[in-house]
């Protein structure tokens, strides 16, 4: 979906296919027809923006044969779907029964990290509309913490990688017209949890084309101002090269039985889903919700707790929970409501409904695209209310 900006740019939305997890090529193209152009029949629209998630084996099927990727630009076409940005950040087996902390690997120490993103790099450069110009790539935050925050060589690792990606983005840009940009995204319990901790590490990369992902669920989750994260940003230089439109799991009185059953029923076993509180000694937090929730647990109960889970925009969870959406809200209007855009590129991006307590789970494709629709209409709306307007 594209809007017009009152500057007169074009802002992108899409949402992520990560949803519907495929790890070949062959169940790429599945899920195009299955999942993607359903959901562009029922907003009614003639075309629809997906960020797309290709896992290594499809990546690498794609990069070696250039008549599938040609094919691949001729599904996305006949589909009615546009690509302008790709979701770096899982590497392969997102669909499994059990992802946790599975997902941070292989992380920017390791070379295989740098060359799927240069392979992602080439092929949005392939695959973005011939009247876009610029595509987004989003990658993880460098790292999880451990071992990396005690390994003294795996920050210059990392850096140089990212150094090597830069010079062959640029690379890329002269051949094909086409600047590709690459977001690293904060998430928590990783090295880079906050914006704040991405300050440093992007300034000394100091490429334009390296930038950062603002994922409102995370922001969220570590308790983040969206307008104080957005101004230390652009004091520091660092781009907002994409920002994925998500909202976290609040609970206002965790000490409350009724409220601990009700997040317990989140508790599941695939994702990780990193739970935090604000204290007046600082930032609290687990690594899961269910260690948050067990005896001993690490977190004090006192003050809010918000959890890394992945509502729907437009299903808050029933009471005594709530979704962190004013925060989305809040970061959308910094994005996109000011008179210039500081991003053009917006990612609904909720890849849990199968996580979700099983009585809110679609048990269908018809629902899941119901589901995905009403999410991109919310989107829409906060939009057009910020003054952009819906392009054909």
């Amino acid at each position: 979906m594209r809007f017009r900006h009152p500057d007169g740019s074009t802002v992108h939305l899409a949402y992520c296919t990560n949803v519907h997890p495929a790890e070949t090529l062959d169940g790429v193209r599945a899920q195009l027809r299955e999942h993607c152009e359903p959901v562009r029949r029922r907003l009614g629209r003639d075309r629809l923006g997906i960020g797309l998630w290709l896992a290594r084996d499809a990546a690498r099927a794609l990069s070696t044969d250039p008549a599938a990727l040609r094919a691949l630009r001729a599904e996305l076409d006949r589909c009615g779907l546009e690509v302008v940005t790709l979701n770096g950040f899982p590497y392969e087996g997102f669909g499994a029964d059990e992802v946790k902390y599975r997902v941070y690997r292989p992380d920017w120490t390791d070379p295989a990290r740098l060359s799927h993103t240069t392979d992602l790099a080439r092929l949005l450069a392939a695959l973005v509309p011939d009247d876009v110009t610029e595509g987004t790539i989003s990658t993880l935050p460098f790292a999880w913490r451990t071992p990396y925050d005690q390994d003294p060589e795996a920050a210059p690792a990392a850096r140089r990688a990212f150094t090597t990606l830069a010079g062959r983005l640029d690379a890329l840009a002269e051949t094909t017209g086409k600047s590709i940009r690459i977001g690293v995204e904060p998430e928590p319990g990783c090295t880079v949890e906050t914006t704040a901790d991405a300050l440093a590490p992007l300034t000394a990369i100091g490429h334009p084309r390296i930038g950062l992902c603002l994922d409102t669920c995370h922001l969220a989750t570590s308790f983040e101002d969206p307008g104080t994260a957005l101004d230390a940003l652009a004091a520091a230089g660092v781009p907002v090269v994409k920002a994925q439109l998500s909202a976290a799991l609040h609970a206002e009185n965790p000490h409350l039985p009724e409220v601990r059953s009700a997040l317990a029923a989140f508790a599941e076993p695939r994702f990780l889903h990193q739970t935090r509180t604000r204290t007046a000694a600082g930032l609290r937090g687990a690594d899961d919700l269910a260690e948050a929730l067990a005896p001993g647990s690490p977190l004090p109960d006192g003050t809010p707790w918000r959890a890394h889970f992945h509502v729907p925009l437009h299903a808050p969870p029933e009471p005594p929970l709530t979704s962190t959406l004013p925060v989305l809200r809040a970061a959308l209007a910094r994005l996109v409501g000011g008179p210039a855009p500081l991003t053009r590129h917006l990612e609904v991006e909720t890849y849990t409904w199968q996580a979700l307590p099983e009585a809110l789970r679609p048990r269908s494709r018809s629902r899941l695209a119901e589901g995905i629709a009403a999410e991109l209409t919310l989107a829409r709306d906060l939009l057009t209310d910020l003054g952009l307007k819906e392009l054909p």
